[in-house]
C-alpha cells in the first residue's frame, strides 16, 4: 500500500479527503492521510497559506510517507504576488527540495486548486438541499444559474467577492451555509465520479494519485 500525505488547507478538505478521497484510493493501492496545514501559532487550523508554511509542512512529512501532495487553493496563498497558479506550484516543489536532504522530486506533488473547495459542490447543486435551513426552489435556481454560466464549476469566481463561497453566503444568508458542517456531506452525496467529469484539473490530480498507487 502506497502511503500518500495530503497536506490540506483546513479541516473542510482534511474531511473530504477522510470521507471521500481516502475510500477511493484505497481500493486502488493508495493509503491516504490528510494533514491540515498549521497555523503560524502552530495550532492545526488551517488558513493563511504561504509557499513557505507548504514548503516547511511538506518537508517535516516528507520521511514519513511514500509520497506526499497538497489540496489547497490559488486565491488562498498570500505571497502568490503576481505569479500564476503553476508557478506556486513550483515554487512549492523547488522549497520542498532545497531545504529536504534525498529530496526526490517524483516523490512530491504540489496540487493548487484555482478557487476555493466549495466550487467542486456546483457539480450537482441540488446536493445543496442538505443545507436544511436555507434551501429553497428560488436557492436551487440561483445555484443553478451560477453553474450555467460556466463550462466546470472550478471556473467559479472572478473576483474575491464572487468566490463560491461568497455566493453561498448571498444565496443562503451569513451563518446558514457552513464550509466544515455542508460541504463533506454534499461533496459524498455528489459522489468523486460526478465531480471528476465536470472538474478536469481535480481530475487530473486524482488519476496521479491512482497511478501512485501503480508504482
Amino acid at each position: 500500500m502506497m502511503r500518500v500525505c495530503i497536506v490540506c488547507e483546513g479541516a473542510t478538505e482534511a474531511n473530504f479527503v477522510k470521507e471521500c478521497l481516502s475510500p477511493h484510493l484505497a481500493d486502488r493501492g493508495v493509503y491516504a492521510y490528510a494533514s491540515i496545514l498549521q497555523a503560524p501559532s502552530g495550532n492545526h487550523k488551517g488558513g493563511r497559506v504561504t509557499v513557505e508554511r507548504l514548503v516547511r509542512h511538506l518537508s517535516h512529512e516528507y520521511r514519513a510517507f511514500d509520497r506526499l501532495t497538497t489540496l489547497v487553493d490559488f486565491y488562498g496563498f498570500q505571497d502568490r504576488a503576481g505569479r500564476s497558479r503553476a508557478q506556486v506550484e513550483q515554487a512549492i516543489l523547488a522549497g520542498v527540495g532545497q531545504c529536504t536532504t534525498g529530496f526526490d522530486p517524483r516523490f512530491v506533488l504540489p496540487y493548487v486548486q484555482m478557487h476555493e473547495f466549495e466550487g467542486l459542490l456546483f457539480s450537482d447543486v441540488a446536493q445543496f438541499q442538505w443545507v436544511l435551513d436555507g434551501w429553497s426552489e428560488s436557492a436551487r435556481a440561483a445555484l443553478q444559474s451560477i453553474r450555467q454560466a460556466v463550462q466546470s464549476p472550478e471556473e467559479i469566481n472572478d473576483s474575491p467577492m464572487t468566490a463560491p463561497s461568497k455566493r453561498l453566503e448571498r444565496i443562503f444568508g451569513r451563518g446558514i451555509y457552513s464550509k466544515p458542517e455542508h460541504g463533506p456531506i454534499i461533496a459524498q452525496e455528489i459522489g468523486l465520479d460526478a465531480i471528476r467529469s465536470q472538474c478536469p484539473q481535480f481530475d487530473t490530480w486524482v488519476r496521479h494519485l491512482e497511478n501512485w498507487g501503480q508504482a
